[in-house]
């Protein structure tokens, strides 16, 4: 009997360990900014999850977020802070020159993101990365 037993343990695998992920407390609607009270810490295991509050507490939901799910890092980002038609300054940078204009945001961004953006004088739409200051830097 204890022989089976054994090659019964080394047969079946051993039930998986939990790891603590982090899950919403409530559903948190996309592009809210998530706050410590709206996370809660479960013993799941949910590969690729998030496990560590730190990483989302006044990050930006990009989808909704429901209660008790686990979330991923493509589900947060920074929170933005260019608005959809907002008007931005337009950099262009290349060696000494610098030409700065205005242009419309066609899209909401966070410092990094890369966005179109139409220029206002010339109505030519191009391709700007976000900075940190808001301004839309066009790449070269």
């Amino acid at each position: 009997m204890i022989r089976i037993v054994a090659l019964l343990a080394l047969v079946l695998p051993a039930p998986p360990a939990g790891a603590d992920i982090v899950v919403p407390t409530r559903t948190i609607p996309a592009h809210a900014l998530i706050s410590p009270e709206d996370l809660e810490l479960r013993t799941v295991d949910v590969p690729g999850a998030v496990s560590d509050p730190a990483q989302l507490i006044g990050m930006e939901a990009r989808v909704a977020l429901f209660a008790g799910r686990p979330i991923r890092p493509g589900d947060i980002a920074f929170p933005a802070i260019i608005e959809r038609n907002q008007i931005v300054s337009l950099i262009f940078a290349r060696g000494g020159l610098v030409i700065t204009t205005e242009g419309r945001a066609l899209d909401r961004a966070s410092p990094g993101d890369v966005i179109q953006v139409m220029n206002l004088t010339s109505r030519a739409t191009v391709t700007a990365t976000i900075g940190i200051d808001g301004a839309a830097h066009v790449a070269n």
